[in-house]
């Protein structure tokens, strides 16, 4: 056995359209990855772990920026098996992206391409929920790995540290949370409707 493997389920919660989660429960559609330049941990479908009320407040943060392309917002829940999981919740992996660093760096400039960064979406926006950098170095991290790799990471993990503070003078946020980046989609067992 890969001893990166988790033989861990947990319990994920997706934010989304209400459409899209009866056409998921009532009719075995799947859902699609996230492929944007600006996902925080690089391509996949986007799960927050143990965290349905965050779920339901990014759907909700969306139909406000965007009524027409998330027009009721929902949650859906899933049993997840993590798989073979680059967890960057252990300091294993974190060391490692930290070195696959500085090979993406080095990647970068012999292919003379700019790096990304991480940016605000709005003017107040301390977290730089955009995150072009995170997600590039993540992307080039596991897809290097995995094209030396018989066996490729199913999911991608992480916690952060989001929002403001819970109370002043606190290292505690109010959005924080782990979110997981589903790649392998055999890995999610079953969907649910929260209650």
């Amino acid at each position: 056995m890969n001893p990166f493997t988790y033989q861990r389920l947990v319990i994920g919660y997706h934010g989304c359209d209400e459409s899209t989660q009866q056409r998921v429960l009532t009719k075995g559609h799947a859902l699609k990855p996230s492929k944007q330049a600006y996902d925080w941990l690089g391509k996949g479908i986007y799960f927050w772990e143990h965290g349905p009320e965050r779920a339901l407040e990014w759907a909700e943060s969306k139909h406000k920026r965007n009524p027409e392309k998330l027009k009721k917002p929902s949650v859906l829940g899933a049993v997840i098996h993590l798989g073979l999981c680059f967890d960057l919740l252990d300091t294993k992996f974190t060391a490692l992206l930290g070195q696959m660093w500085i090979e993406y760096e080095k990647e970068c400039a012999r292919a003379n391409l700019p790096i990304p960064q991480n940016r605000a979406l709005y003017s107040n926006d301390k977290d730089l929920i955009l995150r072009e950098l995170d997600c590039a170095v993540i992307n080039w991290t596991v897809d290097t790995i995995n094209n030396g790799n018989n066996t490729p990471f199913d999911t991608v993990r992480a916690v952060f540290q989001e929002g403001d503070v819970a109370f002043p003078g606190s290292s505690i946020r109010s959005k924080s949370h782990i979110q997981i980046a589903i790649r392998n989609p055999a890995c999610i067992l079953g969907f649910f409707k929260p209650v």
